[in-house]
C-alpha cells in the first residue's frame, strides 16, 4: 500500500533554512514525477516543486531560486531543501506523485511535516 512519510519541518527564523525529506514506499518511485506540496491555513493546497524521473525541475514562483528539490530513486526517497525562508512560506507542506497518489477514489496524502517562519 502506499506511503508517504514526510519529516524535517520546524520552526524557524525568516532567512533560515530547512531540508525536509520525504519516504515512499507501495509506488513504483523511480518511474513518478515527485512532487512536494504546501497547504497554508484557510488556503488551498499548492504545488509548489516537482522533479522528473530524469531529473528535470519546475518551481512555484513564489520559491524560484530559494528552494530546491531533488530525489534519490535508490532510496525511494525525495528532498526539499528550503533557503531563505519567508512567513509566507509557513505551511504544512507534503509531498506526492504528480498527479497525486489515489487510494480507490480518493486522492492519499502523508501526515505532512510542519514549517512555521517566524518574522
Amino acid at each position: 500500500q502506499v506511503q508517504l512519510v514526510e519529516s524535517g519541518g520546524g520552526l524557524v527564523q525568516a532567512g533560515g533554512s530547512l531540508r525536509l525529506s520525504c519516504a515512499a514506499s507501495g509506488i513504483l518511485f523511480g518511474f513518478n514525477v515527485i512532487a512536494w506540496y504546501r497547504q497554508a491555513p484557510g488556503k488551498q493546497r499548492e504545488l509548489v516543486a516537482r522533479v522528473s524521473s530524469g531529473g528535470s525541475t519546475n518551481y512555484a514562483d513564489s520559491v524560484k531560486g530559494r528552494f530546491t528539490i531533488s530525489r534519490d530513486n535508490a532510496k525511494n526517497t525525495a528532498y526539499l531543501q528550503m533557503n531563505s525562508l519567508k512567513p509566507e512560506d509557513t505551511a504544512v507542506y507534503y509531498c506526492n506523485t504528480l498527479p497525486p497518489q489515489r487510494v480507490g477514489f480518493i486522492d492519499y496524502w502523508g501526515q505532512g511535516t510542519q514549517v512555521t517562519v517566524s518574522a
